[in-house]
């Protein structure tokens, strides 16, 4: 019997429950390395060296696979930043910043594809959902800054007024240490981390 034929009967055998995590790993590939318009029933049986019955034992269409997908991207993205922008001490130092910093690109270490995908996907349904982890992203480093401002001593109409630009620098600037560290392998995570961090400590700290 032809090793092609062994092993898709074995993979019949899968239960879904099992093979739906395959699935969605093989579709994530195909999706950070092709963009999510190639992901296909086709294209992720051919990937597992499945026929299509089994990926249709699991998810009912193409479209299903992709909201699942990025339903579960999403969900790790939320949790891993989530515990990133936990509550810190008020009068934060540099320290802070990097431990943040540091935290956040460990995830990316774990995660890659994950990260990949967020910035990689031009497709409208991809941005919506990872649109919404950015608009909660910025509510809580507004939560986290505001007090920040005040006991460093900025009035709090001063405060009012400069917040949302605030936030955003520092947000911006998460975001483009993911991108960096994912397009340039030179860089060391822990690095990269204090380098960013301390940065944006310094931007944000001379503006009181």
């Amino acid at each position: 019997m032809p090793p092609s034929t062994t092993r898709r009967r074995r993979a019949e055998h899968l239960g879904p429950e099992r093979r739906r995590p395959q699935i969605l790993d093989a579709a994530l590939e195909i999706a950070v390395n092709e963009g999510i318009s190639s992901v296909t029933i086709a294209s992720v049986a051919e990937k597992l060296d499945v026929t299509r019955p089994v990926i249709y034992t699991c998810f009912a269409n193409r479209v299903d696979l992709i909201a699942e997908l990025v339903r579960r991207e999403e969900e790790r993205l939320n949790q891993t930043v989530g515990a990133v922008l936990r509550r810190r001490a008020v009068n934060a130092d540099a320290e802070v910043f990097v431990e943040g910093f540091r935290a956040l690109l460990s995830t990316v270490v774990d995660h890659p594809n994950t990260w990949r995908l967020v910035y990689g996907a031009p497709d409208s349904a991809v941005a919506e959902y990872f649109g919404r982890g950015r608009a909660a992203s910025v509510k809580r480093c507004t939560e986290l800054l505001r007090p920040t401002l005040l006991k460093w001593g900025m009035p709090a109409d001063e405060v009012a007024h400069k917040l949302g630009a605030l936030v955003e620098l520092w947000v911006s600037s998460s975001e483009g240490m993911v991108r960096t560290y994912l397009a340039d392998s030179s860089w060391d995570p822990d690095e990269l981390a204090e380098f960013m961090g301390t940065s944006v400590y310094r931007a944000l700290r001379t503006t009181v």
